[in-house]
């Protein structure tokens, strides 16, 4: 049979003497009633006098109307109207999505029942926009081939992410970003005689004792090839307020992650020009640009679950970065032999300079949540990044001293775009 015991009243000086009558009750009222035909009720001594007709919590108390204290019940089988009934305590130390996992509840709550670490691998299939074309071969009055006709084509890349969410609540995470793209560029080549390659070169250059003009002037054949690389790494730190992407449900239907960190991004591009193209040891023109942007970025991602366990999401960030640029130009055979001025200085040149730049990027893409620990994803990623050196823009019209090939000049802008598919695990 249940024992009710009842409040004691307790004024501010007296709280161990109501410690030691809460003891006393409950040693009592563990002992053996003995043949008792009904259920005693112990009654804690008292210590001062209080009403406890009309109470009010305070702290670990009941507060009287007349200021006294009154020990909260141990356990109450009917509250009657003088006692004031407890509602249930909740703790903000568990989520609603952290629900149903008992065997695994630590004293900070149910957070770790759900994976913290995450992982994923995609593959790219990506192009760039490029600048307006500089020409670097002509016939009398007219303009033949352009640094445009090596056009960017669709390569393939990679992007790995990996991360780990931290708190009982899951709310902070770290992520590491890598992706890149590889081979960005294809070549034309121009036939029939005729041809003069831009830039044009002075008698005094030579290669191998014989002048390099004759390689450049009334060539049967010249080519220009692109090949460009792309290669991006971040650090992120992540800050989920409410629910995260894989865990929505129909009650639920969108999330929200923002992120800051630190981002670098490589953009090199190198074109060159190859005159004839079918000799056994042509010259060959070459200018690299090279972009590394380092800066700080904020973005967010946003999933909104369409279906049972379908999702869209849509990722963006924005970086200011400095960006360190770099203009690498050679002029040499096939063979690896350089061109030089009548000094005997080399025909080639590295000119560095820097500026402010600036990226901003966005994906899109459609999730598939297989399991709780498996997803599937396809998506477009569109990255913008200005301020940049790009290889187009300093090609040269002409070399007759070192200080023709030290060209800088970084108002370009291009677009990195394309699509992705790939799959995260959560562990």
């Amino acid at each position: 049979m249940a024992t009710a015991f009842h409040g004691t009243s307790c004024s501010s000086g007296t709280r161990l003497a109501c410690l030691f009558a809460v003891i006393t009750m409950s040693i009592a009222a563990a002992a053996p009633t003995g043949l008792a035909d009904e259920p005693a009720e112990l009654v804690a001594p008292t210590v001062g006098s209080a009403d406890i007709g009309s109470t009010e919590l305070l702290g670990e108390h009941l507060l009287t109307t007349d200021g006294g204290l009154v020990c909260p019940p141990l356990y109450v089988t009917d509250p009657g109207p003088q006692l004031p009934m407890m509602g249930p305590v909740y703790s903000d130390a568990v989520l609603p999505w952290q629900t149903g996992c008992a065997d695994c509840c630590s004293k900070q709550g149910c957070g770790s029942c759900w994976p913290r670490w995450f992982a994923s691998a995609s593959g790219l299939v990506m192009t760039r926009t490029l600048p307006g074309g500089a020409p670097v071969s002509t016939r009398p009055g007219s303009v033949v081939l352009t640094t445009a006709d090596a056009s960017a084509n669709w390569p393939g890349g990679v992007d790995f992410r990996l991360g780990r969410w931290f708190g009982p609540q899951q709310r902070h995470g770290v992520e590491g970003i890598y992706w890149g793209l590889y081979n960005i560029g294809t070549a034309a080549t121009v036939g029939g005689g005729g041809l003069n390659a831009v830039p044009t070169l002075a008698p005094s250059i030579v290669v191998d004792a014989t002048a390099a003009n004759t390689l450049f002037e009334n060539a049967s054949e010249q080519r220009v090839a692109r090949n460009d690389l792309v290669n991006d790494a971040e650090v992120n730190w992540l800050y989920a307020p409410g629910w995260h992407p894989e865990r929505l449900n129909k009650e639920h239907r969108w999330s929200l992650v923002w992120l800051a960190g630190f981002r670098f991004f490589q953009l090199l591009d190198t074109v060159t020009l190859t005159s004839p193209e079918t000799a056994a040891d042509p010259l060959i023109l070459d200018v690299t640009g090279n972009n590394n942007l380092l800066g700080g970025q904020v973005g967010a991602r946003v999933d909104w679950r369409i279906a049972p366990r379908v999702r869209l999401a849509t990722i963006k960030k924005f970086m200011i970065a400095g960006n360190s640029v770099s203009n690498l130009s050679t002029l040499q055979t096939a063979d690896g032999i350089n061109a030089t001025f009548a000094d005997g200085s080399t025909v080639n040149s590295r000119t560095t300079g820097s500026t402010f730049a600036y990226l901003g990027s966005l994906d899109g893409l459609v999730a598939w949540d297989v399991t709780d620990h498996w997803s599937l994803w396809v998506g477009y990623r569109l990255v913008g990044v200005g301020n940049i050196l790009q290889a187009d823009t300093v090609w040269p019209s002409s070399i007759s001293a070192p200080g023709s090939l030290a060209l800088i000049n970084t108002n370009g802008s291009t677009l990195i775009h394309g699509g992705f598919a790939g799959f995260e695990s959560r562990y």
